[in-house]
């Protein structure tokens, strides 16, 4: 299951450049993980100084 980024997001994209399948882009003023790309990895949990990444 993908992960994804909470309302606690503060658009701050340190995860995005985590993601090693480019699976995180910014819409509507926050970041957001596409589940068909996203890999599963948690790569970006570790990134985010917000703890705003969860595995949906």
């Amino acid at each position: 299951m993908a992960y994804l980024i909470t309302d606690a997001c503060v658009n701050c994209a340190a995860c995005e450049p985590g993601c090693p399948v480019g699976a995180i882009s910014e819409a509507d003023n926050a970041r957001v993980i596409d589940p068909d790309t996203c890999i599963d990895c948690g790569a970006c949990v570790a990134e985010c100084p917000a703890n705003a990444i969860i595995q949906g």
